[in-house]
């Protein structure tokens, strides 16, 4: 019950923090413009990389790269899906105007609704846990790498 909670709460406070982020455009009203949703995979990775980091601290010499990579993926998973389902109600519930100006601020004639884009939302940071989980672990892993003497 242990190894599930940890990735639980960090995945839970990465979500916070990427609401916290978001709320924060919104209140300058850039919330619309694409480009700063790059920042949200940074969050993520971080996210991840402290459940990971704390995890082997937990773990010591027991832990291995499957145990690492899977609390990487149930932090990125939860916070993807607590931040997807904000996502979706502050399109619908909070600014209903939310989509029709993140449309219109991609310059396209996209015919789109609010669960295709909460879906692509979701898609984005599902990607992300996946890259920035093989990323992190790349951090964490142990070396087989044999010591020459030269």
């Amino acid at each position: 019950m242990k190894k599930v909670f940890l990735p639980i709460r960090f995945g839970l406070v990465t979500s916070a923090i990427l609401i916290a982020y978001f709320l924060v455009l919104a209140m300058f009203d850039k919330q619309i413009n694409p480009i700063y949703s790059f920042l949200n995979a940074g969050i993520t990775t971080y996210g991840i990389y402290e459940a990971v980091r704390i995890f082997k601290l937990e773990q010591g010499n027991l832990f291995n790269y499957a145990s690492g990579f899977t609390t990487g993926l149930v932090t990125g998973v939860t916070a993807t899906i607590v931040f997807t389902i904000f996502f979706l109600v502050y399109s619908t519930e909070i600014n209903p105007d939310f989509l029709p100006q993140l449309l219109n601020s991609m310059q396209g004639s996209f015919d789109v609704n609010n669960g295709m884009v909460s879906f692509i939302v979701a898609i984005m940071g599902l990607a992300t846990t996946v890259v920035a989980t093989l990323t992190v672990m790349q951090l964490f892993k142990n070396s087989g790498n044999v010591p020459q003497n030269r």
